[in-house]
């Protein structure tokens, strides 16, 4: 099944932030990320958004963790819905995909947040908190474009595919200056510089979609299987995004992967990504979306709505950015905890409502595609 693209206007960036909660918007968890709110046009007012929340029971408190990059609209949210529902609150900690997992795993939260699809093996895992037969399904949320992120003074324009991409992540080109970087910039005065890589020293979803889409786009130069971790040799190692930007704004010579709101923060250089298309593309949120259209269900006929982002990250099609990454919600598809189960449908039935996606593109991501957003819904009434 391929999904249509909901041609409506996104706004740069995705930002990150640690904790949401009732009481207090904080940085917290492993990627010790601060909120930004990108670099487009406000997201639409609490009490407009919160108009349309239907609380259905809402009641108490609801335990999420996970992911960084939908932080921020999380934060929106989470605001948005504690402003209609009165005496719920929602408490979401942005430790990073990998600790979010984890966390729902072993019964502490209700739901998590991650840049990518469960594993067999985690949802294996899941067994013992889904009771009654039930396990953690993927529900595709929002999604935003991965920036390649250099360091370069007299630089600007930077033009990379991925062979390139992945021989510099490997180790295998080691200076600016190096052939295939010139063959792809014969303009720009490239320095004899070396090339200092930075990846990401936590588990993290925005690694397991890099390193994803080096394998699908360059399988010739990236051998490695996609991972949350980083597996490739060499390179230095931050803890989360906004450690990785702030290495790349300090060090001359670098180049990271992070989501765009850090290099709009930063004020840092981002790559255009020769895909085969008639020109490069700049990275952008109105890009990534061009690319998701492409995407298909990894299960269809399942609960589970994980995707299958292979298109998206060989896509060729004209102005569509290649190094993307969905967002979802885990949740169990039956044997929720009961008294957490209303709060959490609510919640979800708002998140995903045109709404609650509409509330965060001024942050910088892109809603769901309109017959994705319908099955996402079906799938959130369906749990028990």
């Amino acid at each position: 099944m391929k999904l249509q693209r909901n041609g409506r206007t996104k706004a740069l960036a995705i930002g990150a932030l640690a904790v949401v909660s009732s009481l207090t918007l904080a940085a917290c968890g492993s990627d010790n990320n601060t909120t930004t709110s990108g670099s487009g046009s406000a997201a639409p007012s609490s009490t407009t958004s919160a108009a349309s929340a239907d609380c259905k029971g809402a009641t108490g408190q609801l335990l999420g963790a996970g992911s960084t990059a939908q932080a921020n609209a999380m934060t929106q949210w989470v605001k948005d819905f504690q402003a209609k529902c009165s005496g719920v609150q929602i408490n979401y900690q942005a430790t990073g995909s990998g600790a979010g997992i984890t966390a729902f795993e072993s019964g502490k939260v209700s739901f998590a947040g991650s840049d990518a699809a469960l594993k067999d093996a985690d949802i294996a895992k899941t067994a013992s908190v889904c009771t009654g037969g039930g396990k953690g399904i993927d529900l595709p949320m929002i999604g935003g474009p991965i920036a390649i992120s250099y360091n370069l003074p007299g630089v600007t324009g930077l033009v990379l595919d991925a062979p390139t991409l992945a021989q510099i992540f490997t180790g295998k080109i080691t200076n600016w200056n190096d052939a295939a970087i010139k063959k792809l910039n014969p303009s720009a005065q490239l320095p004899n510089l070396p090339i200092q890589t930075f990846h990401r020293s936590d588990g993290s979803g925005t690694t397991a979609n890099f390193t994803a889409y080096l394998a699908a786009a360059a399988p010739k130069d990236y051998t490695l299987s996609p991972n949350k971790l980083w597996q490739a040799p060499g390179g230095q190692a931050a803890a989360g995004s906004s450690g990785l930007a702030a290495q790349v704004k300090q060090v001359k010579g670098s180049i990271s992967y992070f989501e765009l709101s850090y290099a709009t923060q930063g004020n840092l250089a981002t790559a255009s990504i020769a895909t085969g298309a008639s020109a490069p593309v700049a990275v952008s949120t109105d890009a990534a979306s061009k690319a998701v259209a492409d995407a298909q269900f990894a299960k269809p006929g399942t609960p589970d709505l994980a995707l299958k982002l292979g298109g998206a990250y060989t896509t060729k099609s004209d102005g569509a950015y290649p190094i993307v990454l969905v967002t979802y919600e885990i949740a169990c598809d039956k044997g929720n905890k009961a008294d957490s189960l209303p709060t959490l449908k609510a919640f979800l039935n708002y998140i995903s409502s045109d709404a609650g996606q509409s509330s965060v593109t001024g942050l910088g991501y892109f809603p769901l595609p309109a017959n994705l957003a319908t099955q996402v819904k079906t799938q959130i009434a369906a749990l028990a």
